[in-house]
Parts: structure tokens; sequence; C-alpha cells
């Protein structure tokens, strides 16, 4: 599994014209699953990501967390994170989680998140989505769990 994390002032999500999803201060995430990625991996990286402290505390130290500053989130499904370019031009995802447990696991992220986050946002599995945001900092974290699982 994979997430994308960018601290954000506000991002928004829109689907055929129609905005879907919209945040403001807070985490703007893009979510890829693998072949082999279940609950137990999803319980992991959603407790990293929401416990990451990359919030600026009074000193301008990173010290808080999405919590503390009443932030929010904006989960957007991802296939394309476990593009492999290794052979020719043309990306292979065959490491990618089939379409309909991809699609359920993506639901458990998001019911996971909205246990502990109040604002949580959601794009639509394998809509053609058109993401915007204003990266604060910038400020980009990649989490994998085949490093996180090693924890």
């Amino acid at each position: 599994m994979r997430f994308v994390i960018q601290r954000v002032k506000h991002s928004s999500v829109t689907i055929d014209g129609e905005v879907k999803g919209k945040i403001n201060k807070g985490y703007m995430v893009l979510i890829g699953i693998g072949q082999d990625d279940n609950e137990e991996i999803a319980d992991k990286m959603v407790k990293k990501m929401i416990n990451l402290r990359i919030f600026e505390d009074a000193n301008g130290k990173t010290n808080l967390a999405l919590k503390d500053v009443n932030g929010e989130l904006l989960l957007i499904s991802q296939f394309t994170l476990y593009a492999d370019c290794k052979k020719g031009n043309r990306p292979s995802f065959i490491k990618a989680g089939a379409p309909k447990e991809a699609e359920e696991l993506y639901g458990y992220i998001v019911r996971k998140c909205k246990e502990e986050i109040e604002v949580v946002e959601k794009g639509e599995f394998g809509a053609d989505m058109k993401v915007e945001l204003l990266n604060d900092g910038p400020f980009t974290i990649v989490l994998d769990s085949d490093e996180i699982m090693q924890i």
C-alpha cells in the first residue's frame, strides 16, 4: 500500500464537473493499493498517517499531528502509484490490487479515517477525477507499507 500525503491549505476533487469532496487545512492523500494489501496493513498505514507530526507548532517546529490542528482529509484512490516503468515506455500496473478488492479496501480506509478525523472527504474509486490543491510547504510524504510493516 502506498500513501502520498500532501500537507495542504485546501484541496478538492471534481468529477464530471461537480465538486465531490473539498477540504481546508489538512492532508490530500493519494492511495495506491497493491495485490497483497489487507486490513491489517491499512490499519497500520492509517495510524501512521494520522499521527505524523508535520504541522508547525508555536515555535515553527513540525511537532503537531493532524488532530492537533483540527486537520481534514481528502482521500483519493490512485492505482497508478503501482506503475512499473522498468521495461519500455508504457507503464505496467500488474502490481496494483484487483479493482473489486482494492475498492473494498479503499472504503475500509475511508471508514477507519472517519473514526479518528472529523472531516474526511473522498474521491470516487475508478472515476476520472480532477484534483486541485494548494500544497503547504510544499510538504509531501510517501508512506509505503513495505517499510511501515517492518516497524
